[in-house]
This record gives structure tokens, C-alpha cells and sequence, in this order.
């Protein structure tokens, strides 16, 4: 993507003051942007693509749609790279599903039921969430995770090391890991721009596995009832909780293998 006529006093611009000016239309500021963030997302890009020529496919899609949302009166009002690095993640995890259901080839052994294909890509971008939804668990439960689906502990061997009964580390585990599987969903859904999906969109993975209060989950289905966006997002997150690995595996192969 190459964006013309970025002007040299912007250089000095604070970010948030560029996505103001992108806001009310000034396609300058936004090329501004675009030469100040464009490593960083290339940088990204290519740890989570194939080849090189996805990779700038991937920066130049995630670079439009920004904009795109910006010119729509949405989007970040700061923290401009950390939204850009959230969206290109989210196009990479789209472009991998959309790939894996429609892919041309001549050669169907990979897709024998006793061989499963697993998208290389896909496996990559999954473990990245699955590995984000883990740091933000509480202490105590990445520790009993650990402990269990990492060292093969079973709940009278970690027992005393937690100070608790083997039923009470067998209520925890099933606890985190409960929690866990629902960080992990929401990694899956982008901060809603529009603030009456926020609530919605931040409870999208508890609507998902049923774990919401009475309360939370009849204000969310109303709001599911009159919003394609959200119902959509649900829909897709519906999908990913039917996959067969659980993340918290993922995760620890990435970590006890590198």
C-alpha cells in the first residue's frame, strides 16, 4: 500500500492528533501514519504469514481497513499502533479460515480423514491467543494449569503443594481452565468501535460458554437480536469453541518446545 503526498510538517505530529486529522478527512496525516508504523507491521506481518508477498498483502489490507474505520468516525482515538498490530492480527486469522475451507489443489491426500491438514499459519495465530489468554489468567490458576496439563500432576500430588484438598485443586483446574477457554474466545474479537457493542463485545466469549450472569446474558441477546455486526462475531466465536485442540495444549507445547 502506498499512500501519496504525506506532508513533512506532520513528522513531529503526535499520534493522536494525526488520527483526529485522518478523522476530518486529511488523507496526509494518514500516510503520515502509514511511513511511521508500516516497520512494525511488516514486522508482525511476516511472523505470522507464509512468504513475503502475503506478508505485504496482509500490511496493505490491514492498512485500508484501518482507514477505512477512521474515515467511518470509528476506531482508535490513541494507541494507534497497538489497534493496527489488533487488526492485523484479525485479517491474518481471517484470511487463514478463509483459506482453509477454500483451497484449489490437485493433491487430496492431506485431507484423508487418518492425515489431518492443520493450516501452519492458523496454528501460529491460535497459539498467539492462546498464549495471550494465559498471561492474563490469575496466578494461581496458570500455576494449577502448569501443574496439571504441563507437568502431568494430578490434584492429590499438587494438593499440598497449593496448600488445598485434591477436590478443591480439582474445582480450581476446572476453574482456570473455564477461564482460560474464554480469554482465549475473546482474543478472537476486536475491541467494538461503536460504544453500544462494547458491552456485548467484551462478553461475547462468556455468551459462547454460557457463563454469563442472568442478568449480562438478557441484555446481550437483545442486543444480539438487532445487531448483524455482533451476531456475527458470536457466530464465528460459536465455530472456534468447537476447536479440537484446547488452547491451554497449545500454549504449552509452544512454551515446554521453545
Amino acid at each position: 500500500m502506498t499512500i501519496a503526498g504525506v506532508d513533512d510538517s506532520d513528522t513531529d505530529r503526535l499520534d493522536t492528533d494525526l488520527l483526529e486529522a485522518v478523522r476530518r478527512g486529511d488523507t496526509a496525516a494518514y500516510g503520515t501514519l502509514y511511513q511511521r508504523h508500516r516497520a512494525a507491521a511488516r514486522q508482525l506481518a511476516h511472523s505470522l504469514a507464509r512468504d513475503p508477498a502475503e506478508a505485504d498483502d496482509l500490511v496493505a489490507e490491514t492498512f485500508v481497513r484501518v482507514l477505512a474505520t477512521l474515515r467511518a468516525g470509528r476506531g482508535p482515538l490513541v494507541a494507534f499502533r497497538a489497534y493496527l498490530a489488533t487488526t492485523l492480527r484479525h485479517v491474518s486469522y481471517h484470511r487463514a479460515r478463509r483459506d482453509r475451507r477454500l483451497e484449489f489443489t490437485d493433491d487430496l491426500s492431506r485431507y484423508d480423514a487418518g492425515v489431518p491438514f492443520l493450516d501452519p499459519t492458523l496454528e501460529q495465530l491460535e497459539r498467539t491467543y492462546a498464549a495471550q489468554a494465559f498471561q492474563q489468567l490469575p496466578a494461581r490458576w496458570r500455576d494449577v494449569l502448569w501443574m496439571t496439563e504441563v507437568e502431568g500432576a494430578g490434584p492429590a500430588e499438587i494438593a499440598p503443594r497449593l496448600g488445598l484438598t485434591p477436590n478443591a485443586v480439582a474445582v480450581l483446574a476446572h476453574r482456570a481452565r473455564e477461564g482460560l477457554r474464554r480469554l482465549y474466545l475473546q482474543q478472537h474479537v476486536a475491541v467494538a468501535d461503536q460504544p453500544q457493542c462494547r458491552f456485548t463485545g467484551e462478553r461475547l466469549s462468556g455468551h459462547v460458554r454460557g457463563r454469563l450472569s442472568p442478568r449480562d446474558a438478557a441484555r446481550v441477546t437483545a442486543h444480539l437480536n438487532g445487531c448483524a455486526s455482533c451476531r456475527s462475531k458470536a457466530a464465528e466465536l460459536t465455530e472456534v469453541d468447537t476447536v479440537r485442540y484446547p488452547p491451554y495444549r497449545q500454549r504449552h507445547h509452544s512454551a515446554s518446545t521453545g
